[in-house]
């Protein structure tokens, strides 16, 4: 059996075939603040995960799910069919993008 050992004088385990990106990371825009205090963002085109960042600067990332049963204030600002997503873990709304493609009734037919 032979042993696997990395020295200081080894390459760098990144994969140096791809470079590191000059363009910004989108961030989503907060659109509104709930009376409740629950945050109102604009999704970035292609968002799955929540963005929000706590106190101490760590990331959220909990996962966006459609959200059908909101309340009286969202229904007043949004509509009653709007398209709302909220994270699974922070509970922060995000409302569609207007440059991606609607979701709403994607499967009918």
């Amino acid at each position: 059996m032979v042993a696997l050992c990395y020295t200081l004088s080894d390459p760098p385990m990144a994969n140096p075939k791809y470079a590191a990106s000059d363009r910004p990371v989108p961030e989503a825009k907060l659109i509104d603040t709930l009376s409740d205090g629950t945050k109102v963002k604009q999704r970035v085109p292609r968002m799955r995960a929540c963005n929000e960042k706590d106190e101490k600067g760590k990331l959220c990332a909990g996962h966006l799910k459609r959200w059908y049963f909101f309340g009286e204030e969202v229904t007043k600002k949004f509509g009653a069919d709007a398209e709302v997503y909220r994270c699974e873990h922070c509970h922060t709304l995000y409302v569609p993008n207007p440059e991606e493609e609607s979701r709403t009734d994607t499967l009918a037919w």
